[in-house]
């Protein structure tokens, strides 16, 4: 059994769409013309982004973030990913998706990368999103506290 965090994504032409949005991909398997499983080393956080329409319209728009987990650490099943992975924020509904993208393209434009920010971060806009409401903004300053708290704990 491998150690990875394996994510099969799938693109069907105005279908279906599974996606990583960000995160350090250790593994790139295709597997057909529409499908690749992606693997993820244990620790790492990366965005899962599911897309599926039918003739009438988008029937599920869905973001996960999450992170990879360790052999024989406990973890929650999200389809496409196995074993399952933390999950640091579950989204559905376009709205919401869409927020969240948002806030990701504001993470990177500081020049951070969504993979390095504090996973409490995402838990943080996971619930206020939840609920209709704005995420404090992910700042330098608050990346280079958890930058400093990741040196202290090791």
């Amino acid at each position: 059994m491998s150690d990875l965090t394996q994510v099969e994504v799938l693109w069907l032409e105005k279908r279906i769409e599974n996606r990583i949005r960000f995160g350090r991909i250790v593994k790139d398997e295709k597997i057909d013309r529409n499908r690749r499983v992606l693997s993820f080393a244990p620790g790492s956080i990366f965005a899962f982004v599911r897309w599926t329409s039918n003739d009438f319209g988008t029937v599920i728009s869905r973001v996960d973030i999450l992170r990879a987990v360790a052999p024989g650490q406990r973890c929650l099943t999200v389809p496409y990913v196995k074993p399952g992975g933390e999950i640091l924020l579950r989204l559905s509904g376009w709205p919401k998706v869409e927020r969240m993208l948002q806030i990701t393209d504001a993470i990177e434009a500081l020049g951070i990368n969504p993979a390095d920010v504090a996973p409490d971060h995402w838990h943080h806009v996971h619930n206020r999103l939840s609920v209709n409401e704005n995420p404090r903004p992910y700042t330098k300053a608050r990346h280079q506290a958890w930058l400093h708290r990741l040196r202290v704990m090791r």
